[in-house]
C-alpha cells in the first residue's frame, strides 16, 4: 500500500513539473510571437490608434478654424465692396 502511495506521489510531482514546463514554454512562445508581430508592424509604418486619433482631432480642429476664417473673409469682403 505504501509503495502505491509513493508511486502516485511521484507521478503527481512529475505531472506538476510537466505542467510548469509546459506553461513556461507557452509563455516563452507567446512572448516571441508578440515580439515578432511588433517588429512586423513597425517595419510597415502603421500608426497606433492613439496617433490616429490625435491626428484626427487636429484635422477636425483645422477644418473648424478654416470655416471660421472663411466666414470672416466673406464678412470682410462684404463690408469692403460697397465703399470701393
Amino acid at each position: 500500500m505504501n509503495a502505491n502511495n509513493r508511486f502516485f506521489d511521484d507521478l503527481s510531482k512529475l505531472m506538476t513539473n510537466a505542467m510548469g514546463v509546459a506553461q513556461g514554454a507557452k509563455d516563452e512562445a507567446q512572448t516571441a510571437f508578440n515580439s515578432w508581430i511588433d517588429r512586423w508592424l513597425a517595419e510597415r509604418d502603421f500608426v497606433t490608434r492613439e496617433e490616429f486619433e490625435a491626428v484626427r482631432e487636429m484635422a477636425i480642429k483645422a477644418r473648424a478654424e478654416n470655416a471660421e476664417l472663411r466666414a470672416e473673409i466673406e464678412a470682410l469682403k462684404g463690408t469692403a465692396q460697397p465703399g470701393a
